[in-house]
């Protein structure tokens, strides 16, 4: 998946100029087996789907090698980025920071400053993806008819702001023996710093941002909410696991960070499982082992019933139960975990081993019973 943000921008000039440059520079990419885009508000989607015997990082490679070819095609500070490398499963895992005495914004900047960066560490996991609150910014109100009475440009204004938010350096200055590492501190760390921007000059006098502006804190657009069993709005991420990773594994890891991290939050905030897929693949999977044991036994029994004779049908349930030990047996040697396919496949793999134990059984009988009654 390939994702384009340019906010602000309705979908037909995101189609025009994000989503159609970017396909058209796809095309030709080799065992590539569809292309679909999507170009909604502000957002760009393109889903390159490959072969499905083609190598997951070799296709990234590819797509990336087009990408940054077809950067200069794309307006001026838009860059595409590509999607985690899972699938459309990876979600294994869904949480939210419960806590009653912070807001929404305080929630969301500790999730995408500590919470998520400190997850995306864990083995196995591609990304992990923030929902719900707002995410806090700046919001700098201009006020035209003053822009007017000053004489400011509107250009100046934005260059201002963008100039005066960084550090600069100057070189080393040494005194007495001693080297001093000069800068200059210029990073904006309130309202108060942007609100005293210089933008311009009227009548020799500085004129500063909040001459011209209101400036305050707010947050981003935002195109929906979450919220959970309708008791109001959460703050969470999203564990997406990487391709061909094991999803419960990947899941204890996350849990046992978690952990952790639980240790430097605030005080009050928690962790809130929202959705853990290990339950659903713990109990799948104990249900197929209930299933098998049971099918096991059942055939067992028939196999006896139907013989009429002991001793064959434990031929029969003899050659069940080394088939599925030496199953599960290999399973071990070649790493292959005991998940709802390989369980399956054993389960349905139990009627084709009884039947050639059956005929050997009764073969057998016959050859010893025909030997038995030629020596009388």
């Amino acid at each position: 998946m390939i994702f384009t943000e340019y906010m602000g921008r309705n979908p037909k000039i995101m189609e025009d100029q994000i989503t159609y440059p970017l396909v058209s520079n796809l095309q030709g990419i080799p065992k590539i087996k569809s292309i679909r885009a999507s170009s909604m508000f502000g957002m760009s989607f393109i889903f390159v789907v490959f072969n499905d015997d083609v190598d997951v990082y070799w296709a990234r490679t590819r797509v990336l090698e087009r990408l940054n070819y077809a950067q200069k095609f794309l307006p001026q500070g838009v860059t595409p980025s590509l999607g985690p490398d899972g699938t459309g499963l990876g979600h294994v895992f869904w949480y939210t920071l419960d806590a009653k005495d912070y807001n929404l914004g305080e929630l969301r900047a500790l999730q995408d400053w500590y919470v998520k960066f400190a997850l995306q560490n864990v083995e196995g996991v591609s990304e992990v993806a923030s929902f719900g609150g707002f995410q806090k910014r700046y919001q700098v109100t201009i006020d035209p008819y003053k822009l007017v009475y000053y004489g400011v440009p509107l250009m100046d204004v934005t260059r201002a702001v963008a100039a005066n938010n960084r550090d600069v350096g100057g070189s080393l200055y040494e005194m007495n023996a001693t080297g001093y590492l000069i800068r200059g501190l210029g990073y904006i760390t309130s309202l108060d710093d942007i609100k005293e921007i210089p933008v311009g000059t009227y009548k020799s006098i500085p004129i500063k941002l909040s001459d011209i502006a209101e400036v305050q804190m707010s947050s981003d657009l935002r195109l929906g909410i979450v919220e959970e069993n309708g008791e109001g709005e959460v703050v969470g991420g999203i564990v997406v696991m990487r391709f061909g990773e094991n999803a419960k594994d990947v899941i204890e890891r996350a849990k046992a960070r978690m952990k952790d991290i639980e240790k430097g939050l605030p005080p009050g905030v928690k962790f809130k499982a929202a959705y853990d897929r290990s339950d659903l693949i713990l109990a799948a999977i104990d249900t197929l082992k209930e299933a098998l044991w049971q099918e096991v036994l059942i055939v067992c029994i028939i196999v006896i019933l139907f013989l009429f004779s002991i001793r064959s049908g434990l031929v029969a349930i003899i050659c069940i139960l080394l088939s599925v030990l030496i199953g599960f047996i290999l399973m071990k040697l070649f790493g292959i975990t005991a998940n709802i396919l390989s369980l399956g496949g054993i389960a349905l793999a139990i009627g084709d081993v009884v039947d050639p134990g059956i005929v050997m059984a009764e073969n057998a009988y016959r050859s010893l019973t025909n030997r038995i009654l030629q020596n009388k």
